[in-house]
């Protein structure tokens, strides 16, 4: 277990508190649609595209099994699995983050996902209910599926989210083309002739998918206790000695052979909405399925139009506010929101308030979020006053405090993601930032403040005249200190004054009198 010591607990593991299953069946019904009636594989792809809830099918498949789509689909759904309001889920994941890790190892024969224990023959990927999700895909793909392996070279447990192309009952193509953590750990291993052991965990608690996009220096299934914020039980899997975690729904054994990136895998739809071309990639051998008795089968949904309503683009937009945040913390000294776009893929275009406190601070924040994270391409900050959740605010904020010639920085040369389709092929390109900011000490002026309806606050005086001869006042405040309904009778009697004891007006507006 690495940095993870397993350790044993008193009380009994709670299998259910993290199962998929018992998290579905908490979600309110504007959060989860149910199918209870016969759907064939060939029409999920069409059903789930770009349907806001997550979808429980009953009966899918001449085999009648169940089958749950776009879970993580939505940032309210996976603010349910951390128990917390949307607004709060970059906050709670980092208090979490901090979380000493709670490991307790369970048998085999108190682990829910070993209920049900296949090999040889009865080990079959096309036994289960995957289905074509997009219309150029190579071919089916398990899309949910959570890889751990351990690094030979360190002994520490890693953990992400890969996808399985079927290329039979026993083998699978998987995605290794990305930089990543496992990519460099295959490798290795590749170029010493040896396999890698790997197994995947398909059907799993939205919280376990946050942690499986953190990429920390640390043994990573620690991670995922941290996240759970409570003891997470793991068991050994069957054909290898990795630990996953006992609640899962389903885990698929194996091992990546040692021949390197060979066999083509893909096309498939990617997660910014477009192909991704045919590449070589690592073959997944299977040598084992583990699963629950009633297990539930999970898929993710991935490209379309409507990508701001798929798991990846959920998922990956979260993990970007946390990189950024983090990357924030040392470059500014009063970050206040962090926003990723999960329009754009949830990575492309990130969002950023602060509150300045020395000049120059805006374009720190820019150059710490561009160079936080490789898929990072365009920053926008702006003032605290503005909500960064909200578009049509965005739109105001840089349309009207944004100067081109001014304000636009651009960054050229740097690492970026090569599945953006406008680098067209490179794996470097340029970054932009948005200084949608007032500049340093210029937005307490009237001409940069925010109209809002009048409050009527402020303090009562017997007459107009009277509350002008307090001080400058506006004309809400003369209404105020009449404690006027109307505002017609406050024309009149400035009238009434201009023409007897005579007023002048500031530069803000205010009326003064003239005579004492």
């Amino acid at each position: 277990m690495g940095q993870n010591e397993t350790s044993t607990d008193a009380s009994a593991p709670d299998f259910d508190r993290f199962r998929l299953r018992r998290f579905i069946e908490s979600l309110p019904a504007e959060e989860v649609e149910i199918r209870e009636g016969k759907t064939d594989l060939a029409d999920i792809a069409s059903i789930v595209d770009g349907d806001p809830k997550a979808i429980l099918f009953r009966d899918v498949g001449p085999e009648g099994q169940e089958l749950v789509a776009s879970v993580c689909g939505s940032r309210e759904r996976i603010a349910r699995a951390f128990g917390v309001a949307p607004a709060q889920v970059m906050n709670e994941v980092l208090r979490r983050l901090r979380n000493p890790p709670r490991v307790v190892e369970v048998s085999q024969s108190e682990a829910p996902c070993q209920q049900v224990v296949l090999t040889g023959d009865e080990a079959d990927l096309t036994s289960l209910p995957v289905h074509l999700q997009h219309g150029m895909d190579g071919a089916p793909y398990i899309s949910s599926s959570i890889d751990y392996v351990v690094d030979p070279r360190t002994g520490l447990s890693n953990v992400g989210i890969r996808r399985l192309m079927l290329r039979g009952p026993k083998e699978a193509g998987a995605d290794l083309v990305a930089p990543s953590d496992l990519k460099a750990i295959y490798e290795a291993c590749a170029r010493e002739g040896k396999r890698l052991p790997v197994s995947f965990v398909v059907g799993a608690h939205p919280v376990d998918y946050v942690a499986a996009m953190m990429r920390l220096p640390v043994d990573e299934i620690g991670v995922v206790a941290s996240l759970r914020d409570s003891a997470l039980p793991v068991v050994k899997c069957f054909t290898n000695d990795i630990m996953v975690p006992a609640d899962a729904e389903m885990v698929l054994e194996g091992y990546l052979d040692e021949r390197g990136h060979v066999e083509p895998e893909g096309p498939y739809g990617e997660f910014l909405g477009y192909y991704g071309a045919l590449k070589r990639n690592p073959v997944f051998h299977l040598t084992a399925i583990t699963k629950r008795r009633d297990a539930l089968f999970q898929t993710m949904s991935i490209s379309g139009l409507a990508l701001a309503r798929t798991d990846t683009a959920q998922l990956a937009a979260l993990r970007a506010e946390i990189t950024v945040w983090r990357a924030l913390e040392t470059a500014v000294r009063e970050p206040v929101a962090v926003y990723a776009a999960a329009s754009s893929g949830g990575l492309l275009n990130i969002r950023i308030a602060i509150r300045q406190r020395v000049p120059g601070e805006a374009r720190n924040a820019i150059a710490a979020a561009l160079g936080s994270l490789a898929n990072v391409k365009h920053a926008f900050v702006v003032d605290p006053d503005i909500d960064i959740t909200n578009d049509e605010q965005m739109d105001w904020a840089l349309a009207t405090r944004f100067q081109a010639d001014r304000d636009f920085l651009i960054m050229n040369g740097l690492r970026a993601m090569p599945l953006d389709p406008s680098l067209n092929g490179s794996h470097q390109g340029s970054k932009a930032g948005f200084d949608c900011t007032w500049p340093f000490g210029s937005a307490n002026r009237l001409d940069a403040s925010v109209p809002s309806a009048p409050t009527y606050q402020g303090q009562r005086f017997p007459s107009v005249e009277a509350a002008l001869r307090d001080g400058p006042k506006v004309f809400e405040q003369l209404m105020t200190a009449v404690g006027s309904r109307d505002g017609r009778e406050i024309v009149r009697e400035l009238d009434r004054l201009r023409k007897s004891v005579g007023y002048t007006r500031d530069a803000e507006g205010r009326y003064i009198l003239t005579s004492s």
